[in-house]
């Protein structure tokens, strides 16, 4: 019998801190409600955390990084990561449940999308934290020199609530691999499944202070920042927030990477394979409501297939199932809370407002919890503020193009700079398009792929640095030279 959310309704908690490797209470003794937001209702009573939690925290992952961790061999860093994938692979159900409750994320697209992205993601720097190899320099004295690459230390590191349990793994895998210990901030929004991520750290066996997890609002990420024995922060949110860490961090001199937001462009041409466009910018824009930091929230189209295109994603915006996150039939849950409901629609009445036209969706769906119908809008100018701004639901603003120029010129024409697409069957027109296009990620005839072999980041208001991949070791990790005369 499939469960629901309605079955699910008991309030959890109150939760802790992970310090040190123990589960303590806040020193404030203050909480919070943490609402679901399929019901609106309190789902757990979560830990607030202030700036004397995170102290304890970072003085726990610094003595870590000091004493156990750095006595451990990085082949048995590994294993320990290895167990987290397999401990993630393990819990799967328990996880993608925490997920879809707290955070209105659908359980199929969980299972399918977000814990085998974890797992991966452990798995893969697993394998890579015995192989941060130095090098040797050629230099003209009469010297032996080479190159040691070190962890930073002590990482802090915030997150997002629109993939808990999958940013949590993009965050700790990397700096865990390198050697760093960490002090983990989730989002206020969502942070049950990292405190679940806490659980199997202390199973996998990972020396006490390794890994610190505290839970609480702005308070909390802003004491992380300023803290002065933090060496980095890694930071997934919006470019508002992210100009704030980076003046806070200046301070202490701080290393800094950012991963922000996004508006990012689709570009439909005349030679694309219409049906398969059509089911790529639906995805694109529609997957996990539409809170997707690369979300293809424009899309422009050729003037030639406008028409056949607006009519094809419309009728699959209507065909999508919102519903109960638990149902494994839905595509769509609620948005994440009250405060990013109303920003939605708030948008949408922009949309109205600024004359671009409402094709379908643009209204709440039942009186409980915070559910969103899939929005088009067409005839968009790409001036407009909901072509402009990042709204983080699923709102597709629809803009006619003339031509592959305009296309790349208006696609370009934002602040932001993470991702884009592009559909032709023109192979010599794709690549160059994707040149042309300001943006961390390109994908030619898809939408929305990632894996965690690949880097992730962004241009321009999107942020810099980059997450996944090889080049995420460059974000936990310094070079030391060591010169030994020879003379």
């Amino acid at each position: 019998m499939t469960q629901t959310t309605q079955d699910k309704t008991a309030v959890r908690g109150p939760t802790k801190f992970l310090i040190n490797g123990e589960w303590v209470e806040p020193a404030s003794g203050k909480y919070y409600d943490d609402v679901n937001p399929t019901t609106g209702e309190t789902l757990a009573r979560v830990a607030e955390g202030g700036a004397e939690d995170i102290d304890r925290a970072v003085k726990a992952a610094r003595a870590a990084f000091e004493g156990p961790w750095a006595k451990i061999h990085p082949a048995d860093r590994g294993r320990m990561l290895f167990k987290m994938a397999q401990l993630v692979r393990d819990n799967a159900e328990e996880l993608a449940e925490i997920d879809a409750l707290d955070a209105g994320k659908p359980i199929t697209n969980s299972l399918r999308v977000d814990i085998p992205a974890a797992i991966d993601c452990f798995e893969y720097y697993a394998g890579w934290a015995d192989k941060l190899h130095g090098e040797t320099v050629p230099v003209r004295a009469p010297a032996f020199t080479y190159l040691m690459r070190q962890p930073l230390g002590v990482v802090g590191q915030i997150i997002p609530w629109n993939f808990p349990l999958m940013m949590a793994a993009w965050k700790l895998a990397p700096a865990l691999a390198c050697g760093n210990t960490t002090v983990l901030k989730p989002a206020e929004q969502s942070p049950l499944s990292a405190l679940k991520l806490g659980e199997l750290c202390l199973e996998a066996d990972l020396p006490p202070g390794v890994v610190n997890i505290v839970t609480g609002f702005g308070e909390a990420g802003a004491a992380l920042v300023e803290h002065e024995d933090v060496d980095k922060i890694a930071f997934t949110g919006s470019p508002e927030v992210g100009r704030i860490i980076m003046r806070a961090s200046a301070a202490t001199l701080k290393k800094v990477s950012l991963e922000l937001g996004g508006k990012s462009p689709n570009l439909i041409l005349a030679d694309a394979d219409l049906e398969a466009a059509i089911r790529g910018a639906s995805g694109g824009i529609f997957f996990n409501q539409g809170e997707v930091c690369s979300a293809g929230s424009r899309i422009l189209v050729d003037r030639s297939i406008y028409d056949a295109f607006l009519d094809g994603l419309t009728k699959r915006a209507d065909s999508i199932k919102v519903g109960d996150p638990l149902d494994p039939k839905t595509y769509m849950g609620p948005v994440v809370n009250d405060e990013q409901f109303e920003r939605v629609m708030g948008y949408i009445d922009i949309g109205k407002d600024e004359g671009a036209k409402l094709v379908t969706g643009g209204k709440r769906i039942g009186d409980n919890g915070y559910f969103v119908q899939p929005t088009v809008f067409a005839d968009v100018d790409n001036r407009m503020r909901i072509a402009q701004e990042e709204i983080f639901g699923p709102v597709a603003s629809v803009i006619p193009i003339k031509d592959v120029d305009e296309a790349v010129r208006i696609a370009n024409d934002t602040s932001y700079g993470l991702a884009a697409a592009v559909w032709t069957r023109d192979v010599a027109q794709a690549h160059n398009v994707a040149h042309r296009l300001k943006a961390g990620t390109v994908w030619v005839n898809t939408y929305g792929a990632t894996d965690t072999r690949s880097p992730w980041g962004g241009f321009k208001d999107s942020g810099f640095g980059r997450e996944l991949g090889r080049q995420a070791l460059d974000l936990y990790t310094e070079y030391k030279a060591v010169w030994i005369n020879l003379k």
